[in-house]
Order: structure tokens, then sequence, then C-alpha cells
């Protein structure tokens, strides 16, 4: 089968190539094979492919990319829990091996406290970019097939419900009651935020680059939030969070510019929650009111939180989601994928050509429903 490799990984000078590999091959009854369909890729990605910054298996120089990923089943281990044409996606992490980590031995390897942790294909495991994988039926997750040209955004999907998972979690501590959300950045996981800030009854503005005829600034425009683009009409994001005139409960900084982050500490809301999802591979160095800050930090009981991957749960709850934005703004979803390709095109592929949202499709589209077509129906439910 062909898969994307990035090539020689541990001796320094890598490269990046369509290979032909060893189809995988069931050799447990937990396992199953799955037919890729789709691979999203997002900022982790283009630094893997780009900064060469991944992480092969043990014993191995090359690592097969790609984590966000739609399949159907072609061959089901008898113990698998799954069977030929159900259409799915994998959780990325894998815990680590660790007895004495908790969280991973009580199924949260997205808490893993050692960092020993195994996700495929960033670190210690082969990917998904490729035209098959094997995989053991406990992580892999059914989606249900009115989700199937949405289903590739179930894992970004699940960062955002993981988050808001833990606010909730976190916000036990008093009465809470969320009117406002800011989101800092504007790309697929900021929108998908956006998106779900709106579902969820709060009024959401969205801060970012992009200009104000932008895709991007249309998105949130169409969910009813309020873009702004950052340097113009307001020169910072203090100045923006002052025009708007309204507590800011819940701020979402999904750029990984660091600077943002400490910025955002300071214009969030007595009692409200700052939640940090990106990340980008930087040293920068700013001043900042240390005392200022700190000070409002303790005296107004705010709180910042750094969330990274998903578990199962927030898997679930991500296809629940995706199925409420699909049945409230039917083509919303579909609109944040601005570009398809097929798998030969990876090694040449310039991010800074990508709007918003990259696919590979391994198989075409027109063929995909046929593959699924015997698909059991599921569903799964929210609950706070």
């Amino acid at each position: 089968m062909k898969a994307i490799r990035v090539k020689q990984l541990r001796q320094g000078n890598p490269s990046i190539a369509l290979e032909t590999v060893d189809d995988p091959a069931i050799s447990h009854p937990q396992e199953v094979i799955v037919k890729v369909l789709a691979v999203g890729l997002d900022g982790t990605d283009k630094e893997i492919l780009q900064e060469k910054y991944g992480v092969p298996p043990q014993g191995e120089d090359d690592l097969t990319t790609g984590h966000e990923s739609l399949g159907v089943v072609t061959e089901a281990g008898a113990e698998s829990g799954f069977q030929a044409g159900d259409l799915v996606t994998a959780i990325v992490r894998r815990p680590c091996r660790n007895q004495s980590c908790v969280n991973c031995r009580n199924g949260h390897s997205d808490f893993c406290q050692t960092g020993e942790f195994v996700e495929r294909g960033i670190k210690g495991a082969h990917g998904f970019l490729s035209e098959y994988y094997k995989e053991e039926g406990r992580y892999l997750v059914q989606v249900p097939t009115e989700l199937l040209g949405q289903g590739v955004l179930v894992e970004p999907q699940s960062i955002v419900e993981k988050v808001w998972d833990q606010v909730l979690r976190v916000q036990q501590r008093l009465i809470w009651e969320p009117k406002t959300a800011l989101i800092l950045g504007s790309g697929p996981l900021g929108l998908l935020a956006a998106m779900t800030c709106r579902l969820l009854g709060l009024d959401v503005h969205v801060w970012s680059k992009s200009p104000q005829d932008s895709l991007q600034a249309q998105l949130v425009k169409d969910c009813g939030g309020v873009y702004q683009p950052a340097g113009e009409g307001a020169e910072s994001l203090t100045a923006y969070a002052e025009g708007v005139g309204k507590p800011l409960d819940f701020v979402l900084e999904c750029t990984g510019f660091s600077p943002l982050a400490f910025e955002a500490m300071a214009v969030l809301a007595p009692n409200g929650v700052l939640a940090l999802l990106g990340v980008t591979p930087a040293d920068r160095k700013l001043e900042i009111s240390a005392d200022m800050l700190n000070q409002s930090m303790v005296l107004e009981n705010k709180c910042v939180i750094g969330s990274v991957n998903a578990a199962r749960k927030d898997f679930e709850t991500a296809i629940y989601r995706l199925q409420q934005m699909e049945r409230m703004y039917s083509g919303w979803l579909d609109r944040l994928v601005t570009n398809r390709m097929k798998l030969e095109a990876v090694p040449e592929l310039d991010f800074a050509s990508i709007p918003i949202k990259a696919v590979v499709d391994i198989v075409p589209l027109e063929q995909w429903r046929g593959l699924v077509k015997q698909t059991k129906e599921v569903e799964y439910s929210f609950s706070v």
C-alpha cells in the first residue's frame, strides 16, 4: 500500500516521500483493518512535514504522518466490536506503560503524567496518511453515516469538546453563567470553537489576522458571531476587548502565539476562564506587567488552563456536536475544507496556500458511500 513517510528522522536530514509499505494484517482478535477514506491536515502536520520534528516508532527511522482520520472497516477481528462496513475515526493517543501513571491506567492518556505516551502520526507510532491501517477496536469510534462528508473533522472538534468539558468542571467552583466568548485565531480550531460557543448560546467574538472580506470572517458571521481583524480599528487585543463593552467570560487562545496568551489574561473577566489550545515552535520573549497581571488573576478569581489531545468521551461528544452543526447550519462545515488533494500531492504541499483546512482524499469522494453502505447507524448523546 501507499503511505506518506517522513524519512530518516533519526538521522538529522529528513525528507518527505510517498512510499510503498507492507499492507497491515490482523494478528489479534481485537484488531481491525481500516481502509482510509480521508485524512485532515492541521498545524501539527505542518510542523512535522516542514520542521520534521515527529518521532518514529522505536527501532525505526521513518514515520507515517496524519492523525485526523476517517475510514471504513474492511476486516474485523472477532473480539473487536466492529464489523466490515463500519465508518470510523481513531483516537490519537495511546497510554504510556508506566504503572505509576494513574491517568493512563484509567483511560485518560490525554492527561498522561510521564510524557511517555504514544500518538499515532506524531510520536512513536505510524499515523493514518496511508491506504490502510491496523488498530485495536478500543481505540476506534464509530461515526454515523450522516456525517460521512464531515467525519474527518471529528478529531479537531474533540479538542474543543475536551476543553469545554474541563472548563465546566473547573467552574463548578462558583455559579458561572457565561455570556460572551472571545476566540483568538480563525484557523480550523478557532472556527470550530466559535461555532461550538454559538451552539452553547454564547455571544461570540473572533479576533484574527484574516481580513474582513475573508472566508474566515464570513464563516464567523454566518454562525452569528462578530469578526474583528487584528489591527483594524483596534491596534491591540486590549483595545479591542475594551471596545466590546461586555465582560469576556471565556477566552480560547487558538493561535499558539504566546504574547496573545498573556494579553488575554489581562482582558479576561472576573471569574472567567482562559483556555490555551495552541502552541508554536518558537522562543519568544516579552515584557509583561507581572505584578498587575498577578494581582488581577488572584483578586478576580481568574483561571487559565492548558488543554491538549482528547479522550473517547470527547470524540463521542464531538460527533454529537458536528451533527448539531449540520442540522442547524447546513453546509457550514463543508466550507471549512478549502483544499482537497490526492495522496501523491502531499510531499509538494505548500501549507501557505491553504486558507483554512486541507483534506487528503485517499479514496475519491464519489466512492465513499458505496464503501460504507452497510454501516450501522449510531448516535451519541451529549450531557454535562
